[in-house]
């Protein structure tokens, strides 16, 4: 098991609920539950023969790709070459990770349009790394999938959603193997192109504290949709009001500091709780990381 689950028995009797578990990929040795998925992707495709690479952001996906990177740099003649496209609202503290990482193989640029940078990229003959539009990205979630199937009487995963490319995943594990499973996605008051399809999001008009939820093209929607109210699950919008009650509850209850972006699954669950949304078994919320 690479990451550990923690049964967190105060804060569910204060949510409300019978069983909580955190999932705790913030403890992954990439940083967060990316590295599940985007190192899987780097492994395939240099096994393909590429050998560039470009991302866009300097989130957690960007910090596994340079992590990953830089490691097999590390003992290869052949480098390989990450070009990575950061824009103008990325937090401070993750640039510094990732420009920490930095060297003459493992390049970072600002961008006024990262997107559009990384389409030009690929037009130039490099691999992008883009989860939302691969789904080879989905391949790596598959061992995460695994780990939470050791959670006894597990009966819905929460977890914070942009691309919604690990919630497909772990929707198509356990529709496929037929475990009874729920998966619900929780999106904020700025960003919930997804949730839209669950109810009509009446949220204050403010930019979000989970600064990680940013994609707005919701790519997997189509397939991410149907597969969630398959599993019996749901989407969720958050506030800022709501994240930041989730974080003083984790930390009086759990003892522990968690990231506003990890905080999503608290808030879902919360609402799942108030709303007395049917759920058989545990409860776990995914705290993927900064």
């Amino acid at each position: 098991m690479i990451t550990p689950h923690e049964a967190c028995p105060k804060l569910a009797s204060a949510i409300g609920l019978s069983t909580l578990y955190f999932k705790r990929e913030d403890l992954h040795p990439y940083g967060s539950h990316k590295g599940r998925s985007i190192p899987r992707m780097i492994d395939h495709y240099v096994a393909a023969g590429d050998r560039r690479f470009a991302i866009t952001g300097s989130g957690n996906a960007a910090l596994a790709a340079a992590l990953h990177v830089q490691e097999l740099n590390a003992g290869s003649d052949q480098k390989i070459e990450l070009e990575i496209y950061t824009g103008n609202h990325i937090a401070t503290h993750k640039l510094e990770k990732v420009r920490g990482l930095a060297d003459e193989h493992i390049k970072i640029f600002a961008k006024e349009r990262p997107l559009q940078a990384l389409t030009q990229a690929v037009e130039e003959g490099m691999r992008s790394l883009r989860q939302s539009t691969d789904d080879e990205a989905l391949v790596g979630y598959q061992a995460l999938a695994e780990e939470l199937t050791a959670i006894k009487d597990i009966g819905a995963v929460f977890i914070g959603t942009s691309s919604g490319t690990t919630a497909q995943a772990l929707a198509q594990y356990f529709t496929k193997k037929k475990l009874p499973v729920q998966i619900h996605i929780i999106q904020t008051s700025s960003c919930h192109p997804m949730v839209d399809e669950f109810e009509t999001i009446d949220a204050p008009n403010e930019r979000s504290v989970a600064d990680a939820i940013v994609d707005q093209t919701a790519m997997r929607k189509s397939k991410l949709i149907p597969l969630i109210k398959k599993t019996g699950g749901r989407g969720w919008c958050a506030t800022n009001e709501e994240i930041e009650r989730a974080l003083g509850l984790v930390q009086t209850h759990a003892g522990m500091d968690i990231s506003t972006n990890s905080a999503l699954s608290v808030v879902g669950a919360m609402q799942a709780a108030y709303m007395g949304y049917e759920i058989e078994g545990a409860v776990v919320c995914m705290i993927c990381g900064d």
